[in-house]
């Protein structure tokens, strides 16, 4: 009885992380996992590789879209700058994320930027090919529609994180997030490489007010810091943030 019970909460606790993880995560990944090996070849065939080099913009606000991008390596940022300028980011695109379609769908404007964190390798589709992907995939329209629908929802939690949470429960959320997100196509952890800039953008604070959220963590040891990769210690001490029943773990 009491191996059923460990395995029934260790169950439940696989459940509330996958369901954690999937509110804030695009999952744009699956769109085109979800075709055929036919339509993945269609796919494919209208795919040309772009190398773009750290800093490089794939769009930027108020620019007219002229594609899709997917991300074959690296890591970027989709942002977008206050009145005053200042830089909210709102989401970490990896490794075959696709990206860039709202806008174009609707027919506008991009209404944030997207920039390389490092040197990235991207599949790129036009406009054009695209939408006669749309048209000519019936499963692809769906999936993204679907997705665009979930993407909102992702965007709602992490608004209301950012504008509910204190600052160390919105760094802890962005760390488990993080880690699971740069790590997901490892069997181990890597650690969390961001600029100290970026990790302060990501979670709405300045980089001296990170910095003293950062020193507490590591002296409490949930924390490790080689140079600027922060590598998590005690995952429980921050499931805590997340008001989680610790008698799961």
């Amino acid at each position: 009885m009491l191996h059923i019970n460990i395995l029934f909460i260790t169950f439940e606790f696989y459940s509330f992380m996958k369901n954690f993880f999937d509110q804030f995560d695009f999952q744009s990944n699956r769109l085109f996992g979800e075709l055929n090996s036919a339509e993945t070849r269609f796919v494919h065939k209208v795919m040309e590789t772009l190398p773009i080099k750290k800093g490089g913009m794939l769009f930027y606000e108020e620019g007219i879209p002229t594609g899709v991008f997917q991300l074959k390596s690296g890591r970027a940022k989709k942002f977008k700058r206050g009145f005053s300028g200042e830089e909210q980011i709102f989401y970490i695109y990896t490794k075959e994320d696709v990206l860039g379609y709202h806008a174009l769908l609707g027919e506008e404007r991009y209404q944030d930027s997207c920039e390389a964190l490092e040197d990235l390798e991207v599949n790129f589709i036009s406009k054009s090919n695209f939408l006669k992907l749309l048209d000519d995939i019936p499963r692809l329209k769906q999936a993204v529609v679907k997705n665009i629908s979930h993407e909102f929802g992702v965007l709602a939690n992490t608004i209301a994180v950012l504008a509910q949470k204190d600052q160390n429960t919105r760094l802890a959320i962005f760390l488990l997030l993080l880690e699971n997100k740069f790590n997901q196509f490892n069997g181990y952890s890597a650690g969390i490489d961001l600029t100290r800039e970026d990790l302060s953008n990501f979670i709405g604070t300045s980089p001296e007010s990170l910095g003293r959220s950062l020193k507490q963590f590591k002296d409490d040891g949930i924390i490790e810091i080689e140079k600027r990769i922060i590598y998590i210690k005690n995952r429980e001490m921050l499931l805590q943030f997340l008001n989680l029943d610790l008698t799961m773990l």
